[in-house]
């Protein structure tokens, strides 16, 4: 039984690596396909779905665990975090963090925003809920805040995902550092509503 987990590990070892090589290398996220991938790890098609579900899953794991990693890169991610700051100010920080992440791997954005919008499970990766809930202290239900949160999180993704439009269509341009914490900020106060 040892053996045959060691055996399934190391195979989704080898299909992860093996398409983080390729997105590490292509120009456009359309030409790591499923094959290409499956060539590369020197596996069977099959495993992808098998191991991962699809290969957009796949992806998203590798974005997943990037996201982690250069996380961990970013000790002030995790002052604001044990920080005495506001709930909305904290996320204000941690979605600019996040955008910016998206921005820098944007191939990743390209190849699993779609699948992410419309097929993750929602009950997964709400991390701005606590934050949200916090900040309306029982004023809104856990399912008005759950809303808020998945909105909240979808924006940035969709306004990641169409940055050259938004600056063709408004002049805002996400990767200006500046503009790009002026939209995140406003996103997060209008979804933040401070009721007095």
């Amino acid at each position: 039984m040892e053996t045959k987990k060691l055996k399934a590990d190391l195979a989704k070892e080898k299909i992860k690596n093996a398409a983080a090589k390729l997105m590490a290398e292509c120009e456009n996220p359309s030409q790591v396909t499923s094959r290409a991938i499956a060539k590369e790890a020197g596996v069977q098609l099959a495993m992808i779905n098998y191991y991962f579900g699809s290969k957009e899953e796949l992806l998203f794991c590798l974005f997943q665990e990037l996201s982690k990693e250069q996380f961990q890169k970013l000790p002030q991610i995790y002052e604001t975090m044990k920080s005495d700051a506001s709930p909305k100010e904290k996320l204000k920080k941690i979605h600019f963090y996040m955008v910016t992440l998206m921005l820098d791997h944007f191939v990743y954005m390209e190849a699993v925003l779609g699948h992410v919008l419309l097929h993750r499970d929602l009950s997964q990766g709400l991390n701005s809920l606590p934050f949200v809930m916090e900040h309306y202290k029982g004023r809104k239900s856990e399912q008005e805040c759950k809303l808020i949160s998945y909105e909240m999180s979808s924006t940035m993704q969709l306004a990641v995902y169409r940055h050259e439009s938004l600056k063709e269509f408004c002049g805002l341009d996400l990767l200006d550092e500046g503009e790009r914490k002026r939209f995140v900020n406003e996103q997060i106060d209008l979804f933040l509503v401070d009721e007095s």
